[in-house]
């Protein structure tokens, strides 16, 4: 079994895993949000940007926990 790595290196420059994850969670509410706002289901939403950050913390924690184990 491999270890897992406690931090990433790219091009000399360490970089911690959650680092990675923010950035992942970031990307997959974009695309969540998309989905949404063209569905119309969006509108429903009373404050939208408290809606995205919850989503963008919620799936950092999925994606740091299950994809990317620090």
């Amino acid at each position: 079994m491999l270890p897992n790595p406690a931090e990433f290196e790219i091009l000399g420059t360490y970089y911690p895993p959650i680092l990675l994850s923010g950035l992942l969670g970031i990307v997959a509410m974009m695309l969540t949000t998309r989905w949404l706002a063209r569905r119309g289901w969006f509108r429903y939403v009373f404050f939208p940007n408290l809606v995205m950050l919850a989503m963008t913390v919620i799936y950092t924690l999925i994606i740091g926990t299950f994809l990317i184990p620090a």
